[in-house]
């Protein structure tokens, strides 16, 4: 027979009376639902753990002083659970598992932890961070089964049961190493780049999109490489050994070689994608929040912060 943790409190509070009117009172219940409670527990154990003596007063036995302190205990680590779990909701502490498809996401993650996670938190009441790069269906499947707290994707092939913040619509721009031809542009067109090798970012979601944007136009040029991290494709790039379309920026100029490459808007009308961050809306942690949080407040900043270049954006300097 199962033991309710309301049958195990009515029992402890019965016999620290060791009177069944008193516990009621306590309880604010019938004294019945106490004695009913001493029996289910009785009956769990197959013991008889009290004897009831005239005017509603109880004594435990041996056994019952036993399974009594055994409940205490039961009951203390319950409340103990609870409590963490009240802490774990309010507190800036535990846990903080990140999953994101953002491949430049370490041109502004670490500003954005920053700006809610201040160094020299006291000890023990610290937040620990687990930051994991993954292609956009990982990232979803993440929080969807709880690897993660929360995910940075792009919104294409949605899951219908992931709960999101848009954070930027970052439209495509066309990377070019500075010695290219094409680099003194203030604009290129989708028909001068497809007469240009390309460098392809080789990552799902992104390989799939870069191809569409080409559907109206015939490519007269080979796609050179493909490669599966923005790193390699902008150093490819910036080594001459062809052009990339991509969409997010990292806040320099420079490959991881020092070789300098210039980022220039396409005049087209192209579909942007969309950077979010998705998480549990209903019922976030605090920590959990104060993430999404700061990143609205990122990406809500104008010029470079926000890592993307549109035509707009080139013609103020940034």
């Amino acid at each position: 027979m199962a033991l309710s943790l309301k049958a195990m409190v009515y029992f402890t509070t019965a016999l620290r009376h060791r009177n069944i009117a008193r516990a009621a009172a306590e309880l604010n219940i019938a004294a019945s639902a106490v004695s009913a409670a001493i029996d289910q527990v009785e009956a769990a154990f197959d013991l008889t753990l009290v004897t009831r003596q005239r005017a509603r007063g109880i004594q435990p036995n041996a056994s019952g002083q036993i399974i009594a302190r055994n409940c205490e205990r039961l009951l203390e680590e319950y409340q103990s659970v609870l409590a963490d779990g009240a802490d774990l909701k309010q507190s800036l502490s535990g846990p903080l598992r990140i999953g994101y498809y953002a491949p430049i996401a370490p041109a502004f993650l670490p500003r954005i932890l920053a700006s809610f996670l201040p160094d020299g938190l006291p000890e023990g009441t610290g937040v620990e961070l687990s930051l994991e790069e993954c292609d956009n269906d990982m990232a979803q499947d993440g929080l969807v089964n709880g690897r993660y707290d929360a995910i940075l994707f792009v919104t294409e092939d949605l899951r219908p049961s992931i709960e999101f913040d848009v954070l930027i619509s970052a439209p495509p721009y066309l990377l070019l190493a500075a010695s290219h031809p094409l680099a003194g542009q203030s604009s290129v067109s989708m028909a001068q780049i497809a007469q240009e090798p390309l460098v392809v970012l080789n990552r799902p979601v992104a390989a799939a999109y870069y191809k569409g944007l080409f559907a109206a136009h015939q490519r007269q040029a080979p796609i050179v490489a493909y490669a599966n991290s923005t790193e390699m494709v902008r150093s490819l790039v910036a080594s001459g050994r062809g052009c990339a379309i991509l969409n997010m920026r990292p806040l320099t100029s420079q490959s991881y070689a020092g070789a300098p490459l210039v980022e220039i808007p396409i005049s087209d009308p192209l579909p942007p994608l969309t950077l979010a961050v998705g998480y549990d809306k209903s019922r976030p942690r605090r920590v959990v929040q104060h993430f999404a949080d700061a990143c609205r407040a990122h990406f809500a900043l104008d010029g470079p912060e926000r890592c993307v270049l549109d035509a707009s954006s080139a013609a103020s300097g940034f």
